[in-house]
């Protein structure tokens, strides 16, 4: 048997410093240029066009690069291991990604090795979704295809489609429809497609993509890999496995035209308005005769793509009146409902808008009811905890939740969430302590934070002063009124700037780096490019804390996910030369 050759630890340390060396803005600046480009030949309809610049695409050695660093850097799954184990990627190795990733390869391909069958639970259900995750190298293909397909059907999808899409997200898709019901009330459809992700037939789908036949013989086989849990094989005959970079658009594109077979199917009077998030839609219409009408539609056009509505969860009811299934609906962890004002109820304001009623729309019984949830597990599982993990993991599951439904009408529940987590934390001080009182509890683990009772301590600073760490309330977080995105605006029609201010009031996105962000004026420091909706943005210091650096927002920037980590390997080498040196920071 032959040795297998290993690189020397030089080798590997030159590979290395090339990865962090390469010239990552020009080479994004290449890619989306491509993109650009080909976004507009598809908005013009030239198809011979798209395909040409797909291949010039698929073939650039920036597009490999970028979509390598993609899925070993900057994915949140990047250590999640496929069927080979393979989770973690050393820079050196990313370069021999880079060179087996080439479409020259592609001619001898063999048939994929299957995803990995994972399974997570449904938030707030008993039920488990399946995942299916692909290799690493499985991982840079799909994400170097998607580079090319996505700007070509971006150009072409419809308006009032919100999921798995740059630059949308669950709050567009709950402004479309307070858009739709603001100045009328509407009877509503709620559906949920059984299995989306599961029954999408492939034959239907590669016959929608339209793609040039060697990019269609790479995507059915994605589709038909397979997948393993433990040593059980399953062929996959449809459906897109979802755990899979690509899996989300090809959703989308099996998903793409039913707005259209739905509002214009009705060519005379007022029509149905459509709003679809991933495999979640609803229909509105102020008559329920055409609102069945459209929904029998929809459901006829869903068999051409193998997919059935959910019985058990869809309905039909209205926004105002009460009907046999209630008033109001819930989409996406949102209620809907309006409700009637006034006196008389009834009248005509000087601009011809129905008086009468008002829209609301708030987080849902069950999201608070999941959340509320959540933070007594939190507790249950740190019984034992010191004190100071508590705060650290009760505060970014709160500013998380309540970053999501700031948007909305959510003072009222935000204050309800605060009374409940008070009621949790007392349960959890009894627990502790189950012989001794509440006053003791309240002197042992609450502090005086200004002029209010905080459950936290106080904890010593490298400088030796004590600063007070906190559970924080709800309601610290301040409702603000959301920007839904422009009609058809998509990432990648040029307008960076545009997309780059919209990210502060993405649902990721705290106070703290929202304000950065306006005061980078939207331009990561390190690389000099617009943020953009995908990527992921995390906060550090200037200069090291370390290294004499100050924990203040002046000392602070954004930078991208990658970014950081090329200057985090910068930082922990300068400090090492520190140490080494006996230089000392106060």
């Amino acid at each position: 048997m032959a040795e297998r050759k290993t690189s020397s630890p030089m080798a590997t340390e030159e590979m290395s410093g090339a990865w962090r060396e390469l010239p990552w803005r020009k080479l994004e600046q290449h890619v989306y240029r491509m993109q650009k480009r080909i976004y507009r030949a598809s908005q013009r309809g030239n198809q011979r066009q798209v395909e040409k610049l797909q291949k010039l695409l698929l073939k650039s050695e920036a597009a490999r690069l970028l979509a390598v660093r993609r899925v070993t850097q900057d994915n949140q799954g990047k250590k999640t291991a496929g069927v080979d184990g393979v989770k973690s990627v050393p820079p050196n190795a990313r370069m021999l990604m880079v060179r087996q990733l080439h479409t020259k390869h592609w001619k001898h391909r063999k048939t994929p090795p299957p995803a990995r069958r994972v399974w997570i639970p449904k938030p707030g259900k008993a039920e488990r979704r399946p995942l299916g995750i692909p290799t690493m190298m499985e991982r840079a293909r799909q994400a170097l295809v998607k580079l090319a397909l996505e700007p070509a059907w971006e150009a072409v999808f419809e308006p009032n489609s919100y999921g798995f899409r740059p630059g949308r997200s669950c709050h567009d898709a709950i402004g479309a429809i307070f858009n739709g019901i603001r100045y009328k009330p509407k009877c509503v459809f709620d559906a949920d497609i059984k299995g989306c992700f599961d029954h999408i037939d492939h034959e239907a789908l590669l016959k929608k993509l339209n793609t040039y036949p060697k990019l269609t013989h790479l995507i059915r086989g994605w589709l038909r890999a397979g997948v393993m849990e433990g040593i059980d094989f399953t062929p996959t005959e449809r459906g897109t496995p979802q755990g899979g970079v690509i899996s989300p658009l090809l959703a989308n594109v099996a998903l793409h035209g039913l707005e259209r077979e739905v509002t214009q199917a009705n060519d005379t009077g007022e029509k149905p308005i459509v709003v679809r998030y991933a495999d979640d839609f609803i229909l509105l219409h102020s008559d329920t005769t055409e609102l069945q009408k459209a929904a029998e539609r929809a459901a006829t056009w869903l068999e051409r793509m193998g997919l059935h509505l959910s019985p058990g969860k869809t309905r039909i009811t209205h926004t105002l009146d009460s009907c046999e299934e209630g008033v109001g609906f819930d989409f996406l962890g949102f209620h809907v409902r309006q409700y009637r004002v006034g006196k008389t109820h009834t009248g005509k304001d000087t601009h011809q808008r129905p008086l009468g009623y008002k829209t609301l729309i708030c987080p849902s019984k069950e999201a608070v009811k999941r959340h509320t949830r959540e933070i007594g597990q939190r507790l249950r599982t740190l019984r034992n905890a010191p004190q100071e993990q508590i705060v650290s993991d009760l505060n970014p599951i709160i500013a998380g939740w309540c970053n999501y439904y700031r948007w909305v009408v959510c003072s009222e529940v935000f204050r309800t969430c605060d009374y409940h987590t008070l009621r949790q934390l007392m349960r959890w001080e009894h627990a502790r302590h189950p012989g001794k009182s509440k006053k003791w509890a309240s002197k042992k683990y609450r502090i005086r934070v200004g002029t209010q009772t905080r459950f936290g301590m106080h904890v010593k600073e490298k400088e030796g002063n004590l600063i007070p760490i906190y559970v924080r309330y709800h309601a610290e977080t301040r409702r603000q009124d959301y920007v839904k995105v422009k009609g058809n605006a998509s990432p990648y029609d040029g307008n960076l700037l545009y997309w780059a201010k919209r990210l502060k009031q993405h649902p990721s996105v705290h106070n703290e780096k929202a304000k950065l962000l306006k005061i980078q004026q939207w331009l990561c420091p390190r690389c000099g490019l617009y943020f953009r909706e995908g990527d992921l943005l995390e906060v550090d210091h200037s200069i090291p804390t370390a290294l004499g650096g100050k924990d203040v927002r002046s000392n602070k920037w954004v930078y991208h996910r990658h970014c950081h980590d090329e200057k985090t390997a910068e930082d922990m080498a300068r400090i090492a030369q520190h140490k080494a040196a006996g230089i000392t920071h106060k």
